[in-house]
Parts: structure tokens; C-alpha cells; sequence
């Protein structure tokens, strides 16, 4: 009986401090999820009261939707640059910025900062940097390169956005490396250092690999934040031009939104959620497997 007491009491306790944590959960999170699901089954346009359901036909519709494969594909282009350009600038500039150089805290601010801008605002202070001020800039210095608006054109458009992107996440991925650096015993590198080990053995064979953990958290984060991206694409380049720099998110909101065609948007934006969680998943799984301890 004391027993049953104690069991009934942890019970009371538990969903006392969880309960309305889980219940947002579950109202916020889960039933949407859930209901979203559902409408992936129908054909509804996004504002009728009534719909039917029409099976599997907005899925098949998917793998026939030629726009949203290519979309897909300039996605996984794009996700591939920032990965790897994001992680490479907030890595030098973590490691620049721990080695006890004068006001390093006041730079790492400063690289911070980008990230507090909206996405939207950002877009648009990079669209006027582009259009306006490098033009005037390669028009008087006669550098043709910059001569003529990059967002004008297909090519650059997509580097463009590469770039925002790269100066909007790369001081947000610092903070995590330079955690993962002051994580690093100092006296594994003395040791190395008095046994004649030079700066590239300590950083190949000591820093990199007890860095692993937080590598894993930051490519997370930039595969998560390229696959999304949506914000950033619609202000500052809106797709364009000629839908050169239309993101699979962009294109599954006009399906959506714009195109009236509710379920089959809902269908692509579960099938982008599979294809990014498989994604993220092997990417955590591959890297625990090079995580070593000091």
C-alpha cells in the first residue's frame, strides 16, 4: 500500500512538472504534424471547407514533378558550398580568435552579430550591397567583375546567396568551435609541443580529432539551415532571376500558397523532410564513429 503511495505520487509529480510541456508538444508540434499527413492525402486547395481524399495520388504526383527534383537538386548544391565554406570560415576564425590576440572578444561579437539579423532584413541589406554598392564600386575601380549587379545574373545570383549565407551562419558555428577549443587540454598540446610535435602534427593529430563533437553539431546545423532555407532565398533573390536560384523550399511554398494545390504541396514537404532527416542522420552516424576521447 505505501508502495502503490509512492508510485502514484512520482506519477502526480512527473506530469506535474512535464504536463503542460508535453501538451504543448503534442498541440503544437505533433497533431499538426499529424494532421499534415493526412492532408497529403487529399486535394485540398488551402482555403475551401471541404476535400476528398485522393490516396497516394499527391505522392506520385511528386516523383513526377520535374520543378521540385530540380529545385531539390540546386538545394543539394547549394547545402554542399555552405557546409563546407561555413564550417571552413567559422573554423579559422574560432582558431584565430583563441589565441589570446588583443580584443578577441570584441571580433568574436562582431562575427556573432550577423545572426541576430532576420533573415528577410539580411536579404535585403545584401540585395542593396549587390545592386548598388559594389556596382558603383567595379564601376569606378573599372573591375568588371563587379561592374554589373550579381543578382542580374543567373550564375553569380547563386554565389551570391551562397555568400550571404556563409557571412550570416559562419560567427554563429565560431561560437561552437571555439567551446570546442577551450575543450582541448592544454597539456596534451605542452606535451606535444616539448616532444617536438609542429603546429600542423598538434592540429591534424590532436585538435581536429577531439574536436569531432562539435564538428558534428555544426555541420548538423548548416545541413538543417541549407535545406530550409527560404527567407534569405525570397528577399534577396526571389528565386530569380529565371528561377536560377529557386530552393526546394521556396518551391514547395508556392505549390502550396500560390498554386492552391494544398496537398500536393504538403506531400513535397514530407518527402523533403524524409530526404533531410536521412541526410542529417547518416551524417551523426558516420561522424560519432570518428569521435575520440583525450
Amino acid at each position: 500500500m505505501i508502495k502503490e503511495k509512492g508510485k502514484w505520487n512520482r506519477i502526480r509529480t512527473r506530469l506535474l512538472f512535464t504536463g503542460p510541456t508535453l501538451f504543448a508538444f503534442l498541440t503544437v508540434m505533433m497533431v499538426p504534424f499529424l494532421y499534415g499527413i493526412y492532408l497529403t492525402f487529399t486535394n485540398w486547395d488551402g482555403i475551401s471547407t471541404t476535400h476528398s481524399l485522393v490516396g497516394f495520388q499527391n505522392y506520385s504526383a511528386v516523383f513526377k514533378d520535374i520543378v521540385f527534383w530540380k529545385t531539390f537538386g540546386l538545394t543539394l548544391k547549394y547545402v554542399a558550398f555552405t557546409v563546407i565554406l561555413v564550417n571552413a570560415v567559422a573554423f579559422l576564425l574560432a582558431y584565430s580568435l583563441s589565441r589570446g590576440i588583443k580584443g578577441q572578444n570584441v571580433f568574436r561579437a562582431g562575427f556573432f552579430i550577423p545572426n541576430l539579423v532576420g533573415g528577410i532584413v539580411l536579404g535585403l541589406i545584401w540585395q542593396f550591397i549587390f545592386s548598388n554598392v559594389l556596382v558603383y564600386v567595379g564601376q569606378k575601380t573599372g573591375i568588371p567583375i563587379l561592374s554589373t549587379s550579381w543578382l542580374a545574373d543567373p550564375d553569380k545570383a547563386f554565389w551570391s546567396l551562397v555568400i550571404v549565407t556563409v557571412w550570416q551562419y559562419a560567427g554563429y558555428m565560431m561560437v561552437i568551435y571555439i567551446a570546442g577549443l577551450m575543450s582541448v587540454p592544454n597539456d596534451i598540446l605542452e606535451a606535444a609541443s616539448i616532444d617536438g610535435a609542429s603546429g600542423w602534427t598538434r592540429m591534424s593529430r590532436m585538435i581536429l580529432p577531439l574536436m569531432v563533437p562539435s564538428f558534428i553539431v555544426c555541420i548538423f546545423l548548416t545541413l538543417q539551415r541549407g535545406f530550409m532555407v527560404y527567407d534569405v532565398n525570397l528577399s534577396l533573390t526571389k528565386g530569380g532571376p529565371f528561377k536560377s536560384t529557386e530552393m526546394v523550399s521556396m518551391h514547395v511554398y508556392e505549390k502550396a500558397f500560390l498554386s492552391r494545390d494544398y496537398g500536393l504541396g504538403q506531400a513535397e514537404a514530407l518527402v523533403l523532410f524524409l530526404l533531410v532527416a536521412a541526410i542529417t542522420l547518416l551524417q551523426v552516424y558516420f561522424s560519432k564513429k570518428l569521435e575520440v576521447e583525450a
